[in-house]
């Protein structure tokens, strides 16, 4: 064994890193190591882990808690496939709904389903999901790296509205609403094997949908009714962004990771705060020295109810809580690592935040659903 922890994140140190109690929101934070077995973990301000469940799949990449107080659940399956997505990091495959125990109460799988799935208000499952881009369309596409295609082929998501007994009510493409040459690949670096390649999906209370896509660096929020784009925001100002949150007030908070950036030379990751109707930026987190904050993938952040802010560097496992002012009040490293023993993590897609009321309505569930 070398006297030296051979691993950055290791040796930097995990667990709790900091913590203000008078400051901080009370309260206890949910997160699923995408390392992990299937763990997720809820930890107390101090770092002490209060419960866990164990699902029955590894994360596809999180988990969260409804309004109901259930654990929703995005898994990954093991399927033995050529199909391109069953190679990728981020497949999903499965959704579920467990309760305080553990218990599963229902589940629904697509294999086509990645990144993120939430439950709508109507009860029903929206997937994020991947098929092969029309063919024509593919030389269409403009950005990226020349040659790079899957075999001559390109990817593309969709949208599928299913019900917990997996029947599909309502399918969306972006294929069908995003131009491909307006709409195109931002960075130079990035590979063409998908177009768009949807990270994130949200509800508002109209019931309209947001999405979020990386690679076109692009949030966009799709009517209900009619299927149409009604909104869209781009490079600039956002940046390969994940998880776009509705907030109380209307606005969108989104973490903008930043890898490559089209209107600063280096690249650094913040949280925005946009005001949808004039698009414009209300609130932002970053480091007074930009590069000391940035996850190139992956991450979120979720508007507390005190005021604060807290933000998954999911990249590096980093939790942490920021004041309006931008002062942090709490800090903790993900110590739970995962993957190759050469190249182990400790990445976290998302983490939340909840209340002693809303852990309550969690534990009431323990066998009465």
């Amino acid at each position: 064994m070398p006297v030296v922890e051979q691993n950055k994140l290791k040796r930097a140190g995990t667990g709790l890193r900091a913590v203000d109690h008078d400051r901080a929101f009370p309260g206890l934070t949910l997160f699923a190591p995408m390392g992990g077995g299937g763990n997720v973990y809820l930890i107390d301000l101090d770092g002490k882990e209060i419960h866990s469940w164990q699902m029955p799949y590894p994360p596809g990449n999180y988990g969260y808690l409804t309004d109901r107080g259930t654990l929703f659940y995005n898994g990954k399956t093991a399927e033995e496939s050529e199909r391109f997505i069953s190679r990728q990091p981020w497949k999903g495959g499965a959704a579920l709904e467990a309760d305080w125990n553990g218990r599963v109460l229902w589940e629904v799988r697509h294999p086509d389903h990645h990144h993120d799935g939430i439950r709508l208000r109507n009860g029903n499952v929206l997937l994020l999901c991947l098929d092969r881009l029309p063919q024509d369309l593919v030389a269409k596409v403009q950005g990226g790296m020349p040659g790079t295609e899957h075999h001559g082929e390109m990817y593309a998501d969709y949208l599928v509205e299913m019900t917990t007994k997996g029947d599909v009510v309502w399918e969306w493409r972006t294929w069908e609403h995003l131009d491909p040459e307006i709409d195109c690949i931002t960075a130079v670096q990035e590979r063409r094997e998908e177009w768009a390649h949807g990270n994130g999906v949200a509800e508002l209370p109209n019931g309209d949908i947001v999405v979020s896509f990386r690679t076109i660096s692009t949030v966009i929020i799709i009517d209900r009714n009619t299927g149409k784009i009604v909104w869209k925001l781009g490079a600039p100002p956002l940046c390969g962004q994940h998880a776009p949150t509705p907030l109380p007030n209307g606005n969108l908070l989104i973490f903008d990771n930043g890898p490559h950036r089209l209107d600063h030379a280096m690249p650094f990751s913040r949280v925005i705060e946009v005001e949808p109707a004039t698009k414009e930026i209300v609130w932002e987190y970053r480091e007074s020295r930009e590069s000391d904050f940035f996850s190139p993938r992956i991450s979120n952040a979720q508007r507390l109810p005190n005021g604060n802010t807290l933000i998954c560097e999911g990249d590096f496992g980093r939790l942490f809580e920021v004041t309006a002012g931008g002062e942090v009040v709490w800090e903790y490293v993900n110590p739970y690592f995962g993957g190759p023993s050469n190249a182990q993590h400790n990445r976290v897609f998302r983490a939340y935040r909840y209340s002693a009321e809303e852990i309550a309505r969690a534990r009431a569930t323990a066998g009465a659903l």
